[in-house]
């Protein structure tokens, strides 16, 4: 996500058209959500190659072993 949609939805906030603001708003929600679901991927790798454990990458990530080990096991 660039810097340049957040302050753009940032500042459709503030505007006269509320439609556009919530447009522009979720598309930055998406671009962002995805950008940082891509980074955690990389980190959980990264980690696991270094010998973290899922135990580890879970409290790490405030969620069960189970889970992390459910989204990112097989990748």
């Amino acid at each position: 996500m660039d810097d340049h949609r957040l302050r753009t939805a940032i500042a459709a906030a503030d505007g006269d058209d509320p439609y556009r603001a919530l447009r522009e708003l979720h598309r930055a929600r998406v671009d962002l959500n995805r950008a940082l679901d891509r980074a955690e991927s990389v980190a959980v790798r990264r980690a696991r190659a270094a010998g973290s454990s899922w135990q580890l990458i879970a409290l790490a990530l405030e969620v069960s072993k189970q889970a992390v080990h459910k989204k990112y096991g097989r990748s």
